[in-house]
């Protein structure tokens, strides 16, 4: 694991403001201590979540977007560690592991691309790169009978999230099959064809190599789907929809009913929860949006899937704290922190 960064207590410590007379999360998570022998330390933890930070812009950048991901994840655990540990959530119950190091990737593919083709050509190979360190990650963490929650990066991601928790689960004879469901709350599908590994296409990859089964999709914008993709989507019965406008502008249900519904297709099987912050109205992210979910839509989201679901997973990605084009929001950590304790309290 040469690209990963593991956690050890006085890291966890040095962004925890001890404070006399309260008890912070950053007290409570626990760690790996002997980062040589982690898969064997990770068996024996009685820790239920397994927090690793993703922080990397390569998939965005190789779909076209704007680099920025990479940005969220110290933000977010500083807010997370933070979070008073009392008897709503204690702590005790999440190892916080370490997160990923691409080194300068980026920069090294700028400098050396002659020409804006070569330059995404380039970004898509370095993806498959990532693909391979996470789905390796994750497999062992899901295979150790944990639940893996990832934070940062593009939504290329949810591919090797897929792919490593499936094996994962098949490996400890959990499910039969290295295949399981998906929800995603999003404002794209990113289920674009498989051209090459990027932000845009995750789902497309997991699906046809095996590894989703069920897939299913709300708050999408009906302005941002593909007709191409869309066609794909609906002659597909594995595959379901609920779009932003059947919700807020036809008001065909509500936003509780299509998550009910949604839960219902999932049939009560292993299933990864994905939330892609760039549905949330106002957040920076790498598409952000000014029409969107709100907070509160999102909690809800992660809360009824992490207690009624049978949560497998949870990846938050696309949200930043600084974009490339200059533009700042620190908040964005601290909404991931409240999205990351929903679900592990629920």
């Amino acid at each position: 694991m040469k690209q990963f960064r593991f956690y050890d207590k006085e890291t966890i410590l040095q962004l925890t403001k001890i404070r006399r007379f309260e008890t912070k999360l950053g007290e409570c998570v626990q760690v790996i201590t002997e980062a040589g022998e982690w898969e064997q330390a990770l068996q024996q933890s009685d820790a239920k979540y397994v927090l690793f930070g993703i922080p990397e812009d390569i998939g965005v950048r190789a779909n076209y977007g704007l680099g920025g991901t990479d940005s969220v994840w110290q933000p977010f655990l500083r807010s997370f560690l933070n979070i008073q540990s009392n008897d709503f959530l204690i702590g005790d119950d999440i190892l916080v592991l370490g997160h990923f190091d691409f080194g300068d990737l980026p920069q090294l593919i700028d400098s050396n691309a002659h020409d804006n083709d070569e330059k995404i050509n380039a970004y898509r190979h370095a993806v498959t790169t990532i693909d391979d360190a996470v789905e390796s990650l994750v497999k062992v963490i899901a295979a150790a009978g944990k639940i893996p929650v990832a934070v940062g990066g593009g939504h290329n991601n949810s591919y090797p999230m897929l792919k490593g928790t499936a094996k994962g689960l098949h490996k400890a004879g959990i499910i039969p099959l290295a295949q399981i469901n998906c929800v995603n709350l999003d404002a794209h599908s990113d289920y674009r064809p498989a051209e090459g590994r990027h932000s845009g296409n995750g789902f497309r990859y997991a699906e046809e190599d095996g590894y989703l089964q069920k897939y299913c999709m709300i708050g999408l914008h009906e302005n941002y789907i593909p007709q191409n993709v869309w066609m794909d989507i609906v002659n597909n019965p594995f595959m379901d929809c609920i779009t932003y406008e059947d919700i807020f502008i036809h008001q065909k249900r509500s936003f509780v009913q299509g998550l009910a519904d949604a839960l219902d297709f999932m049939e009560g099987q292993p299933t990864g929860v994905e939330l892609d912050l760039d549905c949330i109205e106002g957040v920076l992210s790498s598409a952000a949006t000014p029409a969107g979910l709100n907070s509160l839509h999102a909690r809800q989201y992660v809360s009824l899937f992490g207690s009624a679901g049978k949560p497998a997973y949870l990846h938050i990605c696309e949200g930043a704290t600084r974009l490339e084009d200059g533009r700042k929001d620190e908040s964005t950590g601290k909404l991931i922190s409240y999205l990351v304790s929903d679900f592990v309290k629920a």
